[in-house]
């Protein structure tokens, strides 16, 4: 049985909507995931895109399938008490990874301390992204957003990857994935009170949220994710931009 990560944010709904596979599911933040793939503890997982980049040699990745956004993605944003572009000091969260070296990409110049420390602005994700939208009237900045007008492309938070050697059954699973996000888009109603009944959202606020998010590892997000690596490395934060290395060889469809 394929051990199987889900990210515990809600924005992993869609894909585990219908998912029809035999699989042991673990779920974690995306740091928790991060450091269990690489661990050999789990078989196929989400994986910041920074840290796919940092292993690429001992990982391969699904052709299909990425966690994106283009444009505003509302579980990524930086609550700013000054404006933006007077941020000298950013609180990060520990649970990811990509966001973080976004921030590094998108304010070169601000400083990076841990969450709960004083500074101009602090970097949330995930739920507690959400959540802060609804109760802190404080300035939010969607990274997503930001990261679309300077690039003009999709941001690419995670990939799904598999540790070399890959077990048998991936290419199964991840059509069964595809499948599970294909229903969620066929049934948004659904899907959004399924959500809500989890997670504790209003409906209404997932439905809108869920169609900001992407699924689809196609040609533009292939390009939006190279280009993130590249300002990545530029940055200081990777060494080179490694190759796409797929778990098979198959056309985004």
């Amino acid at each position: 049985m394929i051990r199987l990560g889900r990210i515990s944010y809600v924005n992993m709904a869609p894909v585990f909507f219908r998912l029809e596979s035999d699989v042991e599911e673990i779920q974690g933040v995306p740091t928790d995931l991060n450091e269990r793939l690489l661990a050999g503890e789990l078989d196929l997982a989400p994986i910041s895109s920074i840290e796919y980049a940092r292993n690429a040699e001992r990982l391969r990745i699904l052709p299909r399938l990425c966690v994106s956004s283009e444009g505003a993605v509302d579980s990524i944003q930086l609550v700013a008490r000054v404006p933006l572009e007077q941020v000298r000091r950013v609180a990060v969260t520990p649970e990811s990874a990509t966001s973080v070296v976004l921030t590094k990409v998108l304010l070169p110049e601000a400083d990076h301390v841990p969450l709960g420390e004083e500074a101009d602005a602090k970097l949330l994700i995930g739920d507690a992204a959400l959540k802060s939208a609804f109760e802190d009237p404080t300035p939010h900045y969607d990274l997503g957003r930001l990261w679309l007008e300077r690039t003009g492309l999709p941001m690419v938070f995670a990939v799904w990857a598999a540790p070399e050697p890959t077990p048998p059954g991936l290419s199964a699973l991840e059509q069964a994935l595809v499948e599970s996000v294909l229903v969620a888009r066929a049934e948004p109603e659904r899907l959004a009170y399924e959500a809500s009944d989890r997670y504790g959202y209003p409906p209404g606020f997932l439905a809108r949220y869920f169609e900001k998010l992407r699924y689809r590892f196609g040609p533009r997000e292939r390009a939006g994710l190279l280009t993130f690596l590249e300002l990545a490395r530029d940055s200081g934060e990777l060494e080179t931009v490694p190759e796409l290395r797929f778990v098979h060889e198959e056309v985004a469809v």
